[in-house]
């Protein structure tokens, strides 16, 4: 069992599918972990709320503390959805059961964490994908709009680009591609009407499940899988130069994608991408300490 003779931390990272939590000490040691699940106040504020209390609550027990330490504990919280005004808003005014509670949008700590708490920019590409620069307390964030207006190089995007290409494929309109048999095979779809009825209702993560089969298709020479990814490279690198022109002292290049996609990106690009530091969670602890010194 830990005393709680010093300051503990705890640092959220919230998103839209499960929210992480840490404790640490004022030494930066972590003391314990949890992960309950969506807290995307754009999806639902009071699911965002619970999930965090359910995830420091869980943090807590990991480390050997009780429930009553909640209320001594200084929070900083990096969430989705908080880069709309309204949602920071509703967050901020959150009558919550910590001791202090620091709120940032997920990109700022995982900008931070990336870069050990010192300034920065990220590319996020996972399901969604997103760019993010902070550099003398001035923020930019390029992108991240959001599947399907947005978010291009995403998991997602892969995926309904991939999609999208079999339907044409499949009424002659586009050039035939091992995508077909591929996407087939993964979905059990036997043609285009069974494709069409799973894709019905689907969202962001579904699609970010087929994006593998972009990659594999691309390996193996397939060129309409090819011209996807190069219509993925070409985004990522507009958005990296965009970044870049901020001048960053580090870029980090964060997400599930990252180890397939280097290869179709330009050498002299991918070399530029340093390995983040932190985890985003460890980057919400270091954005509270910056807002308590």
């Amino acid at each position: 069992m830990h005393t709680s003779h010093q300051q503990l931390y705890l640092g959220i990272d919230g998103g839209g599918s499960k929210c992480k939590a840490v404790i640490l000490d004022a030494e930066l040691q972590c003391l314990g972990e949890g992960i309950a699940g969506a807290a995307n106040p754009f999806h639902s504020v009071e699911k965002a709320q619970k999930s965090i209390v359910d995830a420091a609550l869980l943090a807590l027990a990991d480390a050997g503390f009780g429930e009553q330490q909640l209320n001594q504990l200084i929070a900083g919280v990096g969430l989705a959805g908080v880069n709309i005004p309204k949602y920071f808003d509703l967050m901020n005014a959150w009558q919550h059961p910590f001791k202090v509670m620091h709120l940032a949008t997920d990109l700022h700590i995982a900008c931070l964490g990336a870069h050990n708490g010192e300034n920065g920019a990220i590319m996020i590409c996972g399901t969604g994908s997103v760019g993010y620069v902070n550099t003398d307390g001035e923020s930019l964030i390029v992108g991240g709009h959001g599947f399907p207006q947005g978010d291009a190089c995403s998991g997602a995007w892969l995926g309904l680009q991939a999609v999208q290409k079999v339907l044409l494929a499949a009424d002659d309109l586009s050039a035939q591609t091992g995508l077909t048999e591929r996407i087939y095979h993964a979905l059990a779809c036997n043609d285009s009407n069974d494709l069409v009825s799973q894709l019905s209702g689907q969202g962001a993560t579904f699609y970010a499940r087929l994006a593998i089969h972009v990659f594999d298709a691309a390996d193996a020479g397939d060129l309409v899988a090819q011209q996807i990814l190069a219509q993925a490279s070409n985004y990522f690198t507009a958005v990296f130069h965009k970044l870049m022109a901020k001048d960053p002292a580090r870029i980090s290049l964060i997400g599930g994608l990252q180890v397939r996609l280097k290869d179709w990106l330009a050498a002299d690009i991918f070399s530029q991408f340093s390995d983040p530091m932190q985890a985003p969670e460890i980057g919400a602890v270091l954005f509270a300490k910056q807002k308590t010194q």
